[in-house]
């Protein structure tokens, strides 16, 4: 039995959590989990967004799954997404974006992983003000930081049997900063010479996103660029709802949906858990239970597809209670299977 840290969030977090462990149990993964609220309301209770005793699991198990958490404005923390980066030096944000047939887009057969740098860039919060109408805000970009998540991009490639990995950049404008990101980028691909490696410059990249996505295959780019880069992919395959991610540190991990705390449809019951699910997903990936997840991630896609049981964000009328409840159905029908 694996025990991993779980914070539940707020908005819509303590809403899709609750599916997520629903399905887990059906599932009978050998996960315990060690539970925690964080977020605005735990604020409001205790004065911490994230408890103490919270931060001391993560720091035990090593694997965290976190669900939505709402940041308060002025009140400490910039955001408690870059703050868990930074604290635990979770560097490489990895965001697959994969097409599901069950969902229609224009965009069919679209299958690209971003690889986003986790700890430098304008995110570092190196800012001062100059005047009253004058702020800089300092861009931060190292050799050290850039060699490791473009070597974590290059390896995934190799692993996963993908083809080619692009950088995206913005070399021909900031010439130092960029171009390190860039020179770097070429120097790690010279150890892969079966991965094509190719570069694109971020706005060109963006549009040829939206016009033919097929090319596209393993992306790697600074902090800010992935940030919005990766966004526009969950775009492509029906938006933030079906896309997850990892934030992967030299032994630390935490998984999480792409997707904010949704307060304006929070106790209404129709919260879609994929992203979060999907999100447990790669954790059990991680984790070196991948069998479990795939029971799951079946059970999704037969879900999805029969089209009964969706949420109203992916064009269906049913509720997140209803939904959860046909996944486990389906995760049971699969296991019987499979026994």
């Amino acid at each position: 039995m694996r025990t991993v840290t779980f914070f539940k969030g707020d908005g819509i977090g303590p809403e899709i959590s609750d599916a997520v462990m629903e399905i887990f149990a059906a599932a009978q993964v050998p996960v315990k989990f060690e539970i925690f609220n964080v977020g605005e309301a735990e604020y409001e209770r205790n004065g911490k967004l994230i408890p103490d005793a919270a931060f001391a699991s993560f720091e035990k198990t090593k694997v965290l799954l976190k669900s939505p958490i709402t940041t308060p404005i002025g009140k400490g923390f910039r955001s408690l997404n870059v703050t868990m980066r930074m604290k635990y030096d979770l560097y490489a944000n990895v965001r697959p974006a994969k097409s599901n047939p069950a969902v229609e887009t224009p965009f069919p057969n679209t299958d690209i992983v971003t690889f986003r740098e986790n700890t430098e860039d304008l995110y570092a919060g190196i800012e001062e003000k100059i005047s009253d109408d004058e702020m800089h805000s300092i861009k931060v970009i190292t050799r050290t930081k850039s060699e490791r998540i473009i070597r974590a991009a290059f390896e995934y490639a190799v692993k996963n049997h993908r083809k080619k990995v692009t950088c995206v950049h913005k070399a021909n404008i900031m010439k130092l900063s960029d171009g390190l990101f860039l020179s770097v980028f070429y120097e790690i691909a010279a150890f892969y010479p079966q991965i094509e490696a190719k570069d694109m410059i971020v706005d060109a990249t963006c549009m040829n996103l939206v016009l033919n996505p097929k090319q596209f295959d393993v992306l790697v780019m600074e902090n800010l660029y992935g940030d919005i880069v990766s966004d526009l992919t969950s775009g492509l395959i029906g938006g933030v709802g079906l896309m997850p991610s990892a934030n992967l540190g030299k032994d630390m991990a935490m998984f999480e949906a792409v997707h904010g705390s949704a307060p304006d449809i929070a106790g209404k019951g129709i919260a879609n858990p994929t992203a979060l699910l999907w999100s447990a997903c790669m954790m059990l990936d991680y984790i070196s239970l991948s069998d479990y997840a795939e029971i799951i991630r079946r059970a999704v896609d037969k879900v999805m597809m029969d089209g009964v049981f969706t949420t109203p964000d992916i064009g269906g009328k049913s509720s997140t209670m209803a939904y959860t409840s046909a996944i486990i159905h389906e995760v049971k029908r699969i296991m019987e299977k499979v026994a």
